[in-house]
């Protein structure tokens, strides 16, 4: 499996984990486009690279992303702002691209600066040895406890989708301690993107939970590339990327730290989506009902329980389980 047209990418072991594991990897988008969309973790505490790659976004244009495991870059003040500042001006050196234009994120242990002589070192190696075919290469750097790479893509009339993923711990909404990049050579709208991706991310990212837990890192980008030529309406747009980002969600889930099961709760006839949101999260997030589902135990009045705990209005009289 490739990258869509107008993506090339590299990845090096740079000496972040001490398993010697890749642990570092940039993807570039060299096509004539660089529309682009992201969405980020809800927490409060976020991590540099968050609070970089939310302000150049507002410039509408990302060109490369340069995704590092092995350290969060999370709680380290205004050094590890200045590292993911010089991060992104080395990327945009050696591509000849502006700063303003590289996506930086970070996965690993919170508290502690980078090392960047290898962070810089890696970054220069991988700038001479991009390719068009180190999809897996790229998916891999960025795992953490992760034990297998996410990928998914999909064509649609001429044009590919191609996402990367991780995270295996604090899966919950919003969005688990996840990286995701989802490319396309489609021609978009702009004008609608980041409120398509938005959405998407809503019903897909931000329906999984594992141990309801929020991580400081959160981010997901999508990038086209506008090479293979084909302008794909808003609606093929919303439908591709929900197969997609769906399709990486449940691998997500399905490598969550110490799962053995996994569960889909569908909420029908609720007063609103946010009520269905609310109950289905009630349910996820609730230990005794979780003990139940591991053993096998068909404990329906714990369902019953957990819905009492939701910020949903609703009659328990009606509910059928």
């Amino acid at each position: 499996m490739n990258f869509p047209q107008g993506f090339r990418a590299g990845a090096v072991a740079a000496g972040l984990k001490s398993s010697g594991a890749l642990d570092l990897t940039i993807i570039e988008n060299f096509g004539p486009t660089s529309s682009c969309a992201a969405v980020f973790t809800s927490n409060k505490v976020v991590a540099a690279p968050v609070t970089w790659t939310k302000q150049i976004l507002k410039g509408g244009a990302i060109r490369s992303v340069v995704l590092n495991s092995g350290g969060a870059n999370a709680c380290t003040g205004p050094q590890g702002f200045a590292d993911t500042h010089l991060t992104a001006e080395t990327v945009a050196n050696a591509l000849g691209i502006s700063s303003s234009e590289v996506a930086v994120c970070s996965t690993g242990l919170i508290g502690e600066l980078l090392p960047m002589h290898k962070m810089l070192a890696g970054i220069q190696s991988i700038c001479l040895s991009l390719s068009v075919d180190s999809l897996d290469s790229s998916a891999r750097a960025i795992m953490t406890t992760d034990t297998k790479p996410k990928i998914s893509s999909k064509e649609i009339l001429g044009s590919t989708f191609t996402g990367i993923a991780k995270g295996a711990g604090m899966l919950a909404p919003a969005l688990a301690t996840m990286l995701s990049v989802v490319m396309t050579d489609a021609v978009v709208d702009e004008k609608h993107l980041q409120e398509i991706f938005t959405r998407v991310c809503n019903r897909t990212f931000n329906r999984i939970d594992s141990d309801g837990c929020t991580s400081t890192n959160d981010t997901v980008i999508l990038m086209a590339s506008g090479s293979s030529g084909v302008q794909i309406s808003d609606s093929n747009l919303e439908q591709t990327l929900m197969e997609v980002c769906g399709s990486l969600a449940t691998q997500l889930i399905g490598d969550a730290e110490g799962h053995t099961k996994i569960v889909s709760i569908e909420v029908i006839n609720a007063g609103s989506e946010d009520d269905a949101v609310a109950v289905g999260r009630a349910c996820a997030r609730n230990n005794l009902l979780k003990c139940a589902l591991f053993g096998g135990d068909p404990n329906w009045g714990r369902i019953l329980a957990a819905l009492g705990t939701a910020d949903a209005d609703f009659d328990p009289a009606d509910v059928d389980v």
